[in-house]
Formats: C-alpha cells, sequence, structure tokens
C-alpha cells in the first residue's frame, strides 16, 4: 500500500513541474514586454529549483527540458515555433541546461542530506524515547510489553518477542496490542528457533528468506540469546529494507541490553535473597546451639544432682536445684515463643485478636512470668493512674514487655534499678523501660530490631537477637512504634519506648 502510494506521489511531482511552468510561462507571456529574454530564461530555473527541493533530480530535469521547450516554443524567435532562427540561442539553450542541471543536481542533494538528517534524527529519537521509557522497568514482563508497544507504534507495525521455554522450544512472549493471531502463526516459532540457534538475522531483506513479509532479528548481548524480535513489514518493499534494518536493529540491541539488565538484577536479587537466607540459617543454628546447650545443661545438671544425690542434698538445696531447672526450662520456652513467633510474622500467619485492656495488668503479668528471673534487680513501676485502657492483643504485648524486661535484665547489673513508666501523650500511650546497663551506642540503635542483631558490647552475653525484632513487628502490627534510646535522668542505660494508639 505505501508503494502504490509513492508511486502515485512520484507522477504528481511531474504533473505539479508540468503545471508549474505552464503558470509560469502564462505570467511571463503577460510581462514579456518588460522584459529581457536572459531575464525570462532566468525565471524559468525557479521550477527547476522547486522541484529538485520538493522531489528530487528527475522532476527537476524534466522542470529544466520543458522549461527550455517553452523559452523557445513562446519566446524565442521565431514564437510558437522550436526552430532557433539565431543559432547564438543555441548555445543559451545549452548554458541553460547546463546551470539547470547542477542547480538540480546540488538541490537535489542537499534535499537527500535534509532527509538523511530527518531519518537520522527521527532514529535517535526513536531510540531515546524507547531507552527512556524502559530505564526505569525492573519487570520483565511489563518491560517486553512496553519494548513490542513502542517499536510497533514507530514503525506503525505489529510486533513480537518470541522466548524459549525450559524445554528449548520458542514460545509467544510478548505482542503488539490486537496482533495476538498474526503473532501466534506457527511460521513465527521455526523461524524464531532457527534464528536463536544461528544468531543471525532473517526475513524481508536479508540473505535469509528474503522474500517473506515479517523480519526476525535475535535479541543478543555479548553472545547470550534472550529472545527473538519478530517485525511484520509485508507492506514495505525489498528496497526500503536497507533503510528499514539498521533501525530495527538499534531497536533491538537497546531491547537486547534492557532485558539483560533486567534479568541481572534479578538474579542478583536472587543471589542475595540466598546469601541473606544462608546467613540468616548459620545465625540460627549458632544461637540454637548455643541457647538452647546453655539451658539444657544445667537442667541435665540439676536433675542429674536430684537423682544421683538424692540423701546428701537439703529441702533447700533440692528447691534450689528445681528453681535453677524451671529457669532453664523457661528460658528455653521463651527461645522457642520467639522462634515461633518469628515464624508466624515472616510467613504472615500473625493475626490481632485486639481487645481493650488495660496496660498495668498487662505489665503486671509480664512481671510474675519472670520474677524467678529478676536476680535481685529493683523493679520501679510508675505507672500514671488515669491511664485509659488501650486496644491490644495483650498476649501479644505480653510478650513484647516480657521480652524488653528480659533484655534490661540481662544487660543490666545485679541488683541495679529497672523503672517501667506509662502515661498518656494525645492520642497515644508511651510505655517506657528503663534498665542502668551499659547502654547502647547510637549507630546500634536502629539496628538491634534487625533480625539476628548483636552489638559489639553485648556479643559476650548469650543471646539470638530475635527479642526486639519480633517487639517491632508486633507493635508495629499494632499501628505502633517502638524505640531505643539512652537515659535523659543523668543516669546511664537504656530506655526502650512503646507507643500504642488509644483508637482501634
Amino acid at each position: 500500500m505505501e508503494t502504490q502510494q509513492n508511486e502515485k506521489n512520484y507522477w504528481k511531482s511531474y504533473g505539479v513541474t508540468s503545471l508549474f511552468i505552464v503558470v509560469l510561462t502564462i505570467v511571463l507571456k503577460g510581462i514579456a514586454p518588460f522584459l529581457d529574454l536572459v531575464n525570462i530564461s532566468l525565471l524559468y530555473l525557479f521550477p527547476v529549483l522547486f522541484s529538485a527541493v520538493r522531489w528530487g533530480r528527475g522532476p527537476s530535469f524534466f522542470a529544466a527540458g520543458l522549461g527550455v521547450m517553452a523559452f523557445d516554443f513562446f519566446f524565442v524567435p521565431p514564437t510558437r515555433s522550436l526552430s532557433v532562427a539565431d543559432l547564438r540561442y543555441i548555445f543559451t539553450f545549452i548554458v541553460f541546461l547546463c546551470v539547470a542541471a547542477l542547480t538540480a543536481s546540488l538541490a537535489s542533494k542537499l534535499r537527500n542530506q535534509i532527509q538523511q538528517a530527518q531519518k537520522r534524527e527521527a532514529n535517535t529519537a526513536a531510540l531515546y524515547a524507547l531507552s527512556r521509557k524502559i530505564t526505569a522497568i525492573s519487570d520483565l514482563d511489563v518491560l517486553l510489553i512496553e519494548i513490542v508497544q513502542h517499536i510497533a507504534e514507530t514503525l506503525d507495525t505489529k510486533v513480537a518477542i518470541f522466548f524459549q521455554n525450559q524445554l528449548g522450544e520458542q514460545e509467544l512472549t510478548a505482542y503488539s496490542k490486537n496482533d495476538k493471531d498474526w503473532a501466534s502463526d506457527e511460521s513465527h516459532l521455526s523461524i524464531a528457533a532457527w534464528v536463536n540457534v544461528n544468531h543471525t538475522i532473517a526475513g524481508r531483506g536479508t540473505q535469509t528468506l528474503r522474500e517473506a513479509s515479517d523480519l526476525h532479528i535475535p535479541l543478543a548481548t555479548d553472545h547470550q540469546m534472550h529472545g527473538v524480535l519478530a517485525v511484520h513489514v509485508g507492506h514495505r518493499s525489498v528496497l526500503e529494507m536497507p533503510e528499514l534494518i539498521p533501525i530495527i536493529e538499534a531497536l533491538s540491541d537497546l531491547a537486547a541490553v534492557a532485558i539483560s539488565r533486567v534479568k541481572l538484577a534479578d538474579e542478583a536479587k536472587v543471589a542475595q535473597l540466598t546469601a541473606e537466607s544462608e546467613k540468616l540459617r548459620t545465625a540460627l543454628l549458632d544461637s540454637l546451639s548455643h541457647e538452647l546447650r546453655t539451658p539444657l545443661a544445667t537442667i541435665i545438671g540439676s536433675v542429674t544432682g536430684l537423682l544421683e544425690g538424692e540423701h546428701v542434698f537439703s529441702a533447700d538445696d533440692r528447691r534450689e536445684l528445681l528453681l535453677t531447672t524451671r529457669e532453664g526450662a523457661t528460658r528455653m520456652n521463651r527461645l522457642v515463643g520467639n522462634l515461633l513467633g518469628m515464624v508466624r510474622i515472616e510467613s504472615g500467619m500473625m493475626r490481632l485478636n485486639k481487645m481493650w485492656c488495660g496496660i498495668e495488668d498487662v505489665v503486671g503479668v509480664a512481671l510474675t512470668q519472670l520474677k524467678d528471673s529478676l536476680q535481685n534487680r529493683v523493679i520501679h513501676i510508675a505507672l500514671d493512674p488515669e491511664l485509659p485502657s488501650v486496644p491490644l492483643d495483650e498476649v501479644l504485648i505480653e510478650q513484647v514487655l516480657i521480652n524488653v524486661l528480659s533484655n534490661a535484665i540481662k544487660y543490666s547489673p545485679e541488683g541495679s534499678e529497672i523503672r517501667i513508666e506509662a502515661e498518656k501523650a494525645g492520642d497515644r500511650l508511651l510505655l517506657s523501660i528503663m534498665d542502668e546497663g551499659a547502654g547502647i551506642p547510637p549507630a546500634d540503635r536502629e539496628r538491634i530490631f534487625e533480625k539476628f542483631y548483636r552489638g559489639n558490647r553485648t556479643k559476650h552475653i548469650p543471646g539470638t537477637g530475635l527479642g526486639l525484632a519480633i517487639c517491632k513487628s508486633i507493635v508495629e502490627a499494632h499501628g505502633g512504634s517502638i524505640t531505643a534510646s539512652e537515659r535523659k535522668d543523668g543516669r546511664q542505660g537504656t530506655v526502650i519506648e512503646l507507643s500504642l494508639l488509644l483508637t482501634q
């Protein structure tokens, strides 16, 4: 269809050129008494220049020849005849034709240069537009759709991309709008398979299947095949392909680079996740081997002592051993609870069962469960008596308080004070737990809420690094926040502050 249009425009150029000379001749005939023949001959160069710039050499040479004939017929004596009375006019005609030919050649050359510049500009604009569209895309499926749509709009044709599946077969991966039937043709799959194996372009205007109605280009980078780009070019002549193929190859190269970038990014993510998973697994195993072994050794030692020294130990000694056994079992139970809690959080299985509760009741339950672990710490509670009830999951918030208080006990010296305060601040309840430990360096105050993170100051103290990470997840699930800071009363130590919403 485009070829027919070009042929129609080609013959139209000769018709317009003829009309131009006819109109010019009529005008010149009217003003001939006021002009010399030399001036009239020069004015016939205008159709030549116009035709050369507008349509090229053919119409311009036609304008030159027709102009000479019109000049001779209407203006050179004897008029209305192609014969020439004065042979000197023959020299004038030759000079006119030479000037017209030279002018037409230069104008036509300038026109071709302008067209080439416009094509290069259009190609560069198409490449830039595609590059801008796909730069920020990180999803492969979205990227492929964007590529086929852009190329289809740029070339005004049908476009599809084929990838190799796990079985080594070509399959349709992306196609331009409303072109699924064309893209699903079995011939595309067979040609795409050949292109994928040979890494060579095939289709119209190439050495392979040069008369086909489609063009298949490999999407490859550094000898790595990513897929095959299919472009429908059936409405273009073979003569147009040498100009069309380079722009399609440039677009396909840009698309291949983008596809390679996304694939490498995905591989990097997988590698990073694998490394992090391995790191977490190692940290978990190390923590479990240490954390479980210590209370197990304590329990086994206490039980063994009770069994083997039944008549040696006094009642107080037996009670001490039993308390030690219970403390070890409680520690193991807390560790297993933290692990199960993290599993529930990571898997998205954690569900809140909110009820209106008094924060003093939650604090009381947590302290009751930890009463055997206080190790002579002094607990000071300062709760505002006017505190309202809070909508929360009582069991989960108890776990948060137990984890925070356990850390306060673990990282503060024996006999020190642990202070618990609570107050209302706007639509939130602020609950603070303060200890008199060594404190947390500013650089670690955010990281202590990460899974398995242990600060340099506390690596010698047993722990998994899960407790505060679980607290953070639970508090944030309630719409609150948890932070760590230094004490503001001049004492050394750490403040862990929970902020909970007072409304559901």
